[in-house]
């Protein structure tokens, strides 16, 4: 079972790129399958983990890092797809912010305190907000909707102030003496 759900955080790993190539090859259906896919295995690998308690140091590694390279790809390439300036720039901003938080967490990590950077309802919801517009961004490429284009640059923008927040959360709990 540990290698199932580990295959489903690689499966991630994995659909960042071709997801980046269907999206600018205008192959969005395709593209919004798979990238539905790959969100459903974040919830189940961590879902079933906990379940059959198979909770791994792998893979409280590998499900951060796969989630970034997911969203790195397909961010990026919608930013391409749109010629988008807002939606690279946000994209930007949200992907500094977990490579901060990933490098406060080995901070952490080295000093014995994980607890300061250990993963929140808040941050949990910011991924979910994150996911959610992106996949509004595929539909509306489906659709050739501005007004789903228009809801998934809001979604974008309530994932970055939910972004800042718990970064800026993270950052003070590790600063702390």
């Amino acid at each position: 079972m540990s290698y199932f759900i580990h295959s489903l955080t690689l499966s991630r790993i994995l659909l960042g790129p071709i997801i980046f190539g269907l999206i600018l090859s205008d192959k969005s259906e395709l593209a919004f399958i798979l990238f539905c896919f790959a969100s459903l295995s974040d919830y189940f690998d961590g879902f079933l983990a906990r379940k059959y308690h198979l909770e791994s140091t792998l893979g409280e590694v590998l499900d951060p890092i796969a989630d970034k390279i997911l969203v790195v790809f397909i961010s990026m390439a919608i930013a391409l797809q749109l010629q988008s300036f807002y939606v690279g720039f946000l994209s930007c901003i949200l992907l500094s912010r977990e490579f901060w938080v990933s490098a406060l967490r080995d901070l952490n990590a080295r000093n014995h305190r994980q607890e300061a950077t250990k993963v929140t309802f808040l941050a949990k919801i910011k991924t979910a907000i994150q996911l959610f517009a992106l996949s509004l961004y595929l539909i509306s490429f489906i659709f050739h909707s501005s007004f789903l284009l228009f809801i998934a640059h809001i979604h974008l923008f309530l994932a970055l102030i939910i972004t800042i927040h718990t970064g800026l959360s993270y950052t003070m709990a590790s600063l702390k003496k």
